[in-house]
C-alpha cells in the first residue's frame, strides 16, 4: 500500500508532532543528550509558538509519561481548574444559560506550563535553558504562517482590530493578516520566557531549582499578576454578543499544581490501553474497545460491517461520556462499572444492523443517567440555545467543520520515544489566539476551556470552583503482551477518541503499518453533545472521507446513517511513536493532512 511518508524505523530516538519545527526541536534535544521527557518539553513549548491557533502558553495539556527504569506509566494532569469565583449562580446573574465560547468568562487556570515544567523537572536530564531556548528562538525570529493560522486570523481580524487590540498588536503586526508563508514573531512571548528563564537561573543553581523557580514565576509571580490585572479590569466582547470581565484571579493560579496521577486502562486482546481519568474523554476509547470485544469484532470482519459497528459503539461510549464523565475529585464516577466487561456486554446488546438516532447513555451499577438539558433541544432550535449571537465573528459561508477549526482552533500533538525506551504522548491545546485576547505584556491569551462546563446543577460536569472541566484532550499509551508499544494522539475535539481508535484497529486488527493506518481514509460520528460552545448535537450524522469505497458509503446510508462525504484528506490527524520488545527498534509516523505534521528519528 502506498503511504504519504515512510514508516520510520531506528534505534536512537523518534519524535513526531503536528508541526515540523517542534519535531526538529525535539530531535535536537535527543541529539544533545536529553531523554524523551526533555524532548517532549522542548517540542511542546515550540508548538505554542508555531501553532498559536491550536495551543499556547495559557492552555492545557494532558501528558502520558512511560518511564522505562520503573516500567510504569502515569499522567501529568495539566488541565487547569475553574476560578474560585466561577459559580453557576454567577453566570445566572449575568443572564447566561451556557458559558460563552470565547473571551474572559470561560477561562480556567492555564495548566500547560506547569505540566511541562513538572515533566522536565522530575524525569528529564537537561537544564531549563536547554529546553526553553527553542521556543524563545522561534518567538524572537519568527515562524512561518501556515494556511490554518492564516484562516483563523482571517476569521477574527476585524474583531482584533476593533475590540481585542492587544491581540492585534501581536498577530496583526502591520494591521492586516500576515500572508501565508510570511514569518510571524512574538516579541512579547520571547520577553516573557526570557524573563522567566533568566530569573530562574539567578534564583537557583540546581536543575530542579530552576524548574521550580519557573513554576513560581508563572503561577505566583509576574505572569499571574499580569493575568489578574487584565481579567479584573477589562470587559471584552465574547460569543455571547456582550462584553464581560473575567473571573480568573492570581490566587487561582497560586493554588494550582499539575498533578501526577494514575492512568485508567483496559485490556483488549493482547493490548493494555492507558488513558487519563474521566476529567478527559479518554475512557470512551476504552469503553468502545470493550464493546467491540463483546461483539466479537475481529480482523476479518467485513469492512462495511466494521465501520457500522465502530460508529454504533462510539455513539454508546460518547453518550456515557456526556452523562457520566467529569472531574473525579468532585463527582462519584462509576468508572469501574463503565469499563467492566459485564457492562460492555449490556451495551453491545443494544447494537443492531440499523443506525441509532437516539442518545442512549447506560446505567452502570444500576444508576440512572442524566444528560444535560441540551440533549432535549431539537436540532432545529439549537441556534437559539445560547444567549446572544452564536459564533460571533464566524462567516456564514463556513461549514461547521471549518468554523470549528478557524474559531475554536483545535489542538496539537507530540509523541516521543528514546533509546532507553521512555515514551511520551501529549496533547497540548487551549490558549488559542482566537479564543481570548492576549494578556498585555505576556504575548499570549488564556484558555477558554471552561466553556465545557454545564450551568445545570448536579451533573458530573457541572461548573464548580476549583473543578476541572471534562476536556476532549486524550493521549494514548499502549502495552502489547505486557511490553510498552505505542504512544499516540490527535487533535480533533470530539473526534480525539474516534480517529485514533480507527487507526488502532487498522494497525492491530487489519495488519496495517503505523503510517498506513494513519494514511487510511477516516470517518467519525457527530452523534454526541458537542463539547464546545454552542454545544450542538447532530444525531445520526456520519462524516466519512470520499476515499472510502462507494459501496461502503452506500451501505452506511442503507443502514440509516446520515452520511456526509468529506474531502479525501480531511479527517484524522494522528501522530504516533512505537517501540519493539526491549526498545531494540523504535518507530514513528505522522499525519499528512494539513501539510505540517512531521516525524523524525534515527
Amino acid at each position: 500500500m502506498f503511504t504519504t511518508r515512510p514508516d520510520l524505523v531506528g534505534n536512537f530516538g523518534m519524535v513526531t508532532s503536528t508541526h515540523w519545527l517542534a519535531t526538529a526541536s525535539g530531535m535536537s534535544v535527543l541529539e544533545r543528550g536529553g531523554n524523551a521527557f526533555d524532548a517532549a518539553v522542548a517540542a511542546g513549548l515550540v508548538l505554542q509558538v508555531a501553532e498559536p491557533h491550536l495551543t499556547g502558553p495559557g492552555g492545557e495539556v494532558p501528558i502520558l509519561a512511560y518511564r522505562s527504569d520503573e516500567d510504569s506509566v502515569s499522567v501529568i494532569n495539566g488541565q487547569g481548574t475553574a476560578p474560585a469565583a466561577a459559580t453557576v449562580s454567577r453566570f445566572v446573574e449575568l443572564g447566561l444559560d451556557i458559558i460563552p465560547g470565547s473571551g474572559l468568562l470561560p477561562a480556567c487556570v492555564p495548566g500547560a506550563f506547569d505540566a511541562w515544567m513538572v515533566l522536565g523537572m522530575r524525569y528529564g536530564r537537561l537544564r531549563l535553558r536547554d529546553l526553553m531556548q527553542y521556543a524563545i528562538h522561534y518567538a524572537e525570529t519568527g515562524v512561518p504562517v501556515l494556511a490554518g493560522m492564516h484562516k483563523s486570523l482571517s476569521v477574527v481580524a476585524e474583531l482584533f482590530l476593533n475590540e481585542w487590540i492587544s491581540s492585534a498588536q501581536i498577530y496583526l503586526p502591520s494591521g492586516a493578516v500576515p500572508a501565508i508563508g510570511s514569518s510571524l514573531c512574538n516579541p512579547d512571548l520571547a520577553a516573557t520566557y526570557n524573563r522567566i528563564l533568566n530569573a530562574a537561573e539567578r534564583a537557583a543553581s540546581s536543575r530542579e531549582g530552576q524548574f521550580q523557580s519557573a513554576r513560581d514565576q508563572f503561577y505566583r509571580g509576574f505572569v499571574a499578576e499580569a493575568i489578574d490585572r487584565f481579567y479584573a479590569t477589562v470587559r471584552i466582547l465574547d460569543t455571547s454578543g456582550r462584553r464581560h470581565g473575567g473571573l480568573l484571579r492570581a490566587n487561582d493560579l497560586a493554588q494550582f499544581e499539575a498533578r501526577e496521577e494514575a492512568t485508567v486502562f483496559a485490556e483488549y486482546r493482547q493490548y493494555e490501553v492507558h488513558k487519563t481519568n474521566t476529567w478527559g474523554q479518554g475512557p470512551a476509547f476504552l469503553q468502545q474497545l470493550r464493546i467491540l470485544e463483546s461483539l466479537g469484532v475481529d480482523a476479518g470482519s467485513d469492512l462495511g460491517e466494521l465501520v457500522h459497528l465502530v460508529l454504533e459503539t462510539a455513539k454508546l461510549a460518547l453518550a456515557d461520556r456526556d452523562a457520566w464523565y467529569g472531574d473525579p475529585a468532585f463527582s462519584d464516577i462509576p468508572i469501574d462499572a463503565l469499563l467492566s466487561r459485564e457492562y460492555a456486554a449490556q451495551r453491545a446488546s443494544m447494537i443492531g444492523s440499523e443506525a441509532s438516532h437516539h442518545l442512549r447513555p447506560g446505567s452502570p451499577d444500576g444508576r440512572d443517567p442524566r444528560l444535560p438539558a441540551i440533549a432535549e433541544v431539537p436540532d432545529s432550535q439549537l441556534d437559539q440555545w445560547s444567549s446572544g449571537e452564536a459564533d460571533l465573528g464566524v462567516p456564514h459561508n463556513y461549514t461547521p467543520a471549518q468554523a470549528f477549526q478557524a474559531w475554536y482552533g483545535d489542538t496539537s500533538q507530540v509523541d516521543v520515544v528514546d533509546a532507553d525506551g521512555n515514551m511520551v504522548a501529549a496533547t497540548p491545546s487551549g490558549g488559542w489566539l482566537q479564543g481570548s485576547p492576549v494578556v498585555p505584556g505576556l504575548g499570549f491569551p488564556v484558555t477558554t476551556r471552561g466553556q465545557m462546563f454545564w450551568l445545570s446543577e448536579g451533573l458530573a460536569n457541572s461548573l464548580e470552583p476549583g473543578k476541572r472541566p471534562r476536556t476532549t484532550l486524550s493521549p494514548t499509551f499502549v502495552r502489547c503482551n505486557g511490553d510498552p508499544y505505542l504512544a499516540f494522539g490527535t487533535p480533533g475535539g470530539d473526534q480525539q477518541d474516534q480517529w485514533p481508535l480507527w487507526f488502532f484497529l487498522l494497525h492491530t486488527g487489519r495488519g496495517m503499518s503505523l503510517q498506513q493506518a494513519i494514511d487510511a481514509p477516516a470517518f467519525h460520528t457527530d452523534h454526541l453533545i458537542g463539547s464546545f460552545y454552542p454545544r450542538r448535537t447532530r444525531l445520526g450524522v456520519v462524516r466519512i472521507e470520499d476515499r472510502f469505497p462507494r459501496e461502503i458509503i452506500d451501505q452506511l446510508r442503507g443502514r440509516g446513517h446520515l452520511v456526509e462525504v468529506a474531502e479525501s484528506w480531511e479527517l484524522g490527524r494522528t501522530c504516533v511513536v512505537g517501540r519493539g520488545p526491549d526498545a531494540r527498534s523504535l518507530f514513528a509516523a505522522a499525519n499528512p493532512r494539513g501539510m505540517h505534521a512531521y516525524a523524525a528519528g534515527r
